[in-house]
C-alpha cells in the first residue's frame, strides 16, 4: 500500500512491524515531505509564491520517493542484482537533493521572516538537512561505503 494512503496511526505500525519496508528510506523521505509543508508554511507568511509552489511540489515528491525507496529496496531483496542495487543509491540520493532544495526555501523564507513563524522556518529547514544527510548515509550504506 501507498504510504499516502495510510493514516498516522497505520503508517507507524507498518514502520515498526518487523519487515524490510518501510524504513529508514521511507521515513526519511516523509521527514523531507514534513519540513516541506513547514517551508511552505514559512513561504505563505515571507510572501513568497514561488516558494509556496515548490515546497508544495517538493513535499509531493518526496511522499513518491518515499514509496519508491520501499520498491526499490523490496526489489534488491527479490532479486539482489547490479540494477536493483542502483536503485537502491538512486532514490536515497534523489531523497537527499530534494530535501536540500527544501532546507534552501525554508533558509530564504526564514531570512525574511522576524515572526513566530520563523521558528518553523528554522525547523524546516533543520529537518530537512537531517533527511538528507540521512538519505546520502543509506546511499552509502547500499553503495557499501558504510
Amino acid at each position: 500500500m501507498a504510504i499516502n494512503q495510510l493514516r498516522v496511526d497505520e503508517l507507524l505500525a507498518a514502520i515498526g512491524e518487523r519487515t524490510p519496508t518501510p524504513a529508514s528510506g521511507a521515513v526519511t523521505a516523509l521527514t523531507g515531505a514534513l519540513a516541506a509543508a513547514l517551508a511552505e508554511l514559512s513561504a505563505r507568511f515571507a510572501a513568497d509564491d514561488a516558494g509556496i509552489a515548490r515546497a508544495r511540489e517538493l513535499a509531493s515528491e518526496l511522499v513518491q520517493l518515499g514509496d519508491k525507496d520501499a520498491a526499490a529496496y523490496a526489489a534488491y531483496l527479490a532479486d539482489q542484482n547490479d540494477k536493483t542495487r542502483a536503485e537502491t543509491i538512486r532514490v536515497p540520493e534523489e531523497i537527499a537533493a530534494r530535501a536540500d532544495e527544501v532546507a534552501e526555501l525554508a533558509d530564504r523564507a526564514a531570512a525574511k521572516l522576524k515572526s513566530s513563524v520563523a521558528g518553523d522556518a528554522r525547523a524546516s529547514a533543520a529537518l530537512a538537512r537531517a533527511a538528507a544527510s540521512v538519505a546520502r548515509g543509506l546511499a552509502d550504506l547500499n553503495r557499501g561505503e558504510s
